[in-house]
């Protein structure tokens, strides 16, 4: 499999858990002192850091720092908006599209060296 499409495929299993470890105690922990969640975050973010070393380690094989950050902010947004919607119950907000709309901007400016 091609360096950019493995580092893809980690940094999507690295986001599930960052987005679970950042966010669901919100919902599940709300009630528990803070310590609490911050210890289960953890214990969440490990699995986190298990995809997302070698995801970088990989991908900077072929892509460059730049790149890598980009590719994760867009993954970061494309999991978070239906995390926040289906899981912590948000409302669906315009500014979703505009965050949205400002990456595809990045993505183009990070990338557009590689386009011509």
């Amino acid at each position: 499999m091609p360096p950019v499409i493995t580092s893809i495929l980690l940094l999507l299993c690295s986001n599930v858990f960052m987005t679970f470890a950042w966010y669901a105690h919100l919902r599940e922990l709300n009630h528990k002192p803070w310590l609490v969640a911050a210890l289960a975050s953890w214990g969440i973010a490990l699995f986190e850091y298990l995809f997302q070393v070698p995801a970088n380690r990989i991908g900077y094989t072929v892509l460059s720092v730049g790149e890598l950050k980009i590719i994760q902010e867009v993954i970061t947004l494309s999991l978070f908006v239906p995390f926040a919607l289906l899981y912590l119950k948000e409302p669906l907000k315009l500014d979703y599209l505009w965050a949205g709309l400002c990456l595809v901007g990045a993505v183009f400016f990070m990338f557009r060296s590689r386009l011509g």
